[in-house]
Formats: C-alpha cells, structure tokens, sequence
C-alpha cells in the first residue's frame, strides 16, 4: 500500500485530471484530404521526441481533418499507449492528436508540470503492468484508476519547478552532445577524404588501393570441444561497435565454428554488413571468440597501415556503400544479402600514402570521440541522479518548502 505524507493525498487519476483519448476515426489513416492545412496534429513520435514539452509537430490536419478529429489546448497532456508505452510531454500549443495517444488535462488544483514528472515516475510501472495482447498497450480504462500522490498546490509547483531545472541542464547537454556529434560527422567526411588536409602532409598525396591490398583475411580458428567455455564477440549495426554476445559451452552453440580474434583485428559481420555492421576489435576483446558469420581482416603491413584509420573510414558513407555492392543475392529466411569478401577487398579507396599521416587523423578523430563519450556519461549521471531525486521528493520522502 502507498504510503501518503502529511497533508498530501492519494488520488486515482481520474478524480484529478480529465482523460481523453485522441481521436481520428477515418481508415485508412492516410487519406490525403484530411491533411495539409494550419491545424497542428501531434504524432506518437512527437511526443517521445520532445524532451517534455511538445514545441514542434510533424504533420497538419485541415478543417475536414479537424471534423473526425478533436483540438485540445495548450498545456494538455498526450501520453503514448502502445510502442513507447508511458512517454508524456505537454502541448505546448492547441492541437489535435490520433487514437494512438492518450490526452490528460489536469482539473484545478493540479499543476501540469508536477503531473507530468509524476507520470514520468511511474513509466517503468505502466508498462510493467500494461496489457498484452499482439503488443503492449494501455487505454483510458486503464490509466483512470492510477493511484496518484499529491502534495498541496504550492509543494507541486516548487516541485515542478526543481525538476525543470533538472530538465533544462539535460536538454542543454542533449544539444551540446548533438552539436559535438554533428561537428564530429562534419570533420571525419573532411579529413578522411583529403578535403581538409594538415599543412605538414600537404606535400605527400593521397593514393588509390585496393582494400585487400591493405587487409587481408584471417581466420583462427578454434579447436572444438563440446565441454570448452567461448567467449562471444558481435558487432553492432551503424557503427555500434563490438559487444559481448554470450559466454556460451560448445554444446550450446549450433554453429560448431568458431573464429578467435585479437585487438586491432578489424570485424566484419556478413549479416549486418550493409546496415555498416563493422568495427575495428578494441582491446579489452582480445582474445574473444565469434562465429562464423564473421570475417576477420589484418593489415598486411603494419609499418605502411593503420587499422585504426580504416576503422574511422568504414564508419563514412562511401565505405557503406562499397560493402553494399559487394553484396548480391538475398537469404530468403534470413532477409539480408549475401556479403562478397573477395568483392569487398577488391573495392578501390583513397588512402595517405604517409603512415604519419593516418595517425595523426587517428589523434584527432579519436579526440573528439572521447570528448563525445565524456559527455555523454556526464548526460547519463545527470539522468540516474533526476531518477534519484524524483524517487525522493515523488513521494515524499524529502519535502520541499514552497
């Protein structure tokens, strides 16, 4: 049971706010005379894109479209019922919505800003306890009796307002890690194709080569016992990088192939190829396994290449796209195209012709993905102590003074 401060209350939602759901009836959903004219209407994707407060809208209904639809006012609250179940933000103007979301508009006495952090609260709860049929979802019927705590008005309002100073630091540090991020693709498409080029090097020219003439295949291969412990490596989609699949008995495993790999190895996965399913094998994976579904390149030759150069080039568009065309045929089953080594290796890209070079590119790349990642995990601390202090003063267990 919940338990509830001095002088607060425990209400179910619908005794403290008015609960809608969206509405537009017409089948099929894409009928072109509905659209097009100044009336906002808000998607499930606007919504989980906002951060909080929905400033932006993605589609326009027109005076017809508004007929089989309904405009709620700015400052209702739309919450996601299927999909990303549980996600609310605030309109931030007057606008319709389709029967895919769920509209709250708070009664007197409530204020939004507080109902909206309290329903943030309680995501993990509404999709733990949503229905499941084909999918998860939830309903007006569902989210009517949802026990809600509420402190006086005045306590909800101080609320509101430290959490929005939370808010505001993210979504400051959202946009700095977009920004750094978007500066980032700018100076790898500059600098890994010669268009930018450090005066130093200006000198000494960019070549042509084939990848195999850079890489080659290896393959170690494991010896198999059915009783030996592997370790399994994967590589991630879109420059995801390498990850920890499963630590798996011999006897567990299906495939009974099994390739060991070693720092500086460069990955890549024949399934994932076309979605840039490729990464270089950072350190702490030396030593790993992965099946064979993978292919395993080295440098031919260290002292003229760096792996670590060719990593950050497969991570550009071009080098997506040369693996893509040395891909052919399709894996019914399996949806996904049959990925060519040979093809690949045969793939023509513009390389420093200087080791120096490369590093140096390295450094910089390097530098600012750090930088990236540091920041990020500042973002990510910044999140966990919000979902600390939101458990606290959520419930009560610290006051705020008004």
């Amino acid at each position: 049971m919940t338990k509830v401060p001095k002088n607060w209350r425990l209400l179910a939602l619908s005794d403290c706010a008015t609960i809608e759901r969206g509405r537009f009836s017409h089948r099929p959903r894409n009928a072109p005379e509905f659209y097009g004219g100044c009336i906002p209407f808000v998607q499930t994707g606007d919504v989980s894109n906002s951060g909080g407060v929905i400033t932006a809208y993605s589609q326009t209904l027109n005076e017809r479209g508004l007929s089989i639809s309904k405009l709620f006012p700015k400052g209702t609250l739309l919450m996601t019922i299927a999909a990303n179940i549980g996600d609310v933000a605030e309109l931030g103007f007057d606008s319709a919505c389709p029967d895919s979301l769920v509209a709250i508009l708070p009664k007197d006495g409530l204020n939004s800003g507080y109902l909206r952090r309290y329903l943030e609260f309680l995501k993990a709860r509404i999709h733990y306890l949503a229905p499941q049929n084909a999918q998860k979802n939830i309903s007006v019927e569902f989210l009517e009796p949802l026990p809600v705590l509420l402190p006086p008005l005045p306590e909800q309002q101080k609320i509101a307002a430290i959490l929005g100073a939370w808010d505001r630091a993210i979504e400051k540090l959202q946009t700095l890690v977009k920004a750094k991020t978007e500066r980032l693709g700018a100076l790898r498409q500059q600098i890994l194709t010669g268009t930018r080029r450090f005066p130093k090097f200006n000198e000494h020219s960019w070549v042509t080569k084939r990848v195999g003439d850079l890489l080659k295949s290896v393959n170690h291969y494991e010896k198999w016992d059915d009783r030996r412990t592997f370790k399994l490596a994967g590589v991630r989609r879109n420059s995801g990088g390498v990850f920890f699949r499963d630590e798996l008995l011999g006897a567990e495993i299906k495939v009974k192939v099994c390739k060991k790999i070693h720092s500086g190895d460069f990955l890549i996965s024949r399934r994932q190829i076309t979605w840039g399913g490729m990464s270089i094998v950072p350190p702490e994976f030396h030593g790993y396994d992965v099946n064979d579904e993978y292919e395993v390149l080295t440098v031919r030759d260290p002292a003229a290449f760096d792996m670590r150069f060719f990593h950050y080039l497969s991570q550009t568009a071009r080098l997506k796209n040369l693996a893509y065309l040395a891909s052919n045929g399709v894996f019914a089953e399996r949806l996904r195209l049959n990925f060519d080594l040979d093809a690949f290796l045969h793939q023509p890209i513009r390389v420093p012709s200087l080791k120096e070079e490369q590093l140096k590119i390295v450094a910089v790349l390097d530098s600012c993905v750090r930088e990236i990642r540091l920041l990020e995990a500042e973002l990510d601390a910044l999140k966990q102590q919000k979902r600390g202090l939101m458990q606290k003063i959520l419930t009560g267990t610290i006051r705020v003074k008004p």
